[in-house]
C-alpha cells in the first residue's frame, strides 16, 4: 500500500445533452397531430354506433 497523496485535476464534467430548440418543437407538433389523428380515428370508427345520451 502507498501512503503518497496524490494531487491530480479533476476530470472535466461533461454538460447533459440538451435537444435543440427546433426539435422540441417538431417533436411537439407532431405528436399533436398524432393525438387529433387518434381521437378522429376513434371518432370515425370505434364509436360508430353508440347511443346518445
Amino acid at each position: 500500500m502507498n501512503n503518497v497523496i496524490k494531487f491530480q485535476k479533476p476530470k472535466p464534467v461533461k454538460p447533459p445533452r440538451q435537444t435543440p430548440p427546433w426539435l422540441r418543437k417538431v417533436l411537439t407538433a407532431a405528436v399533436l397531430i398524432l393525438g387529433f389523428a387518434a381521437a378522429w380515428a376513434y371518432f370515425q370508427f370505434a364509436a360508430t354506433g353508440a347511443p346518445a345520451l
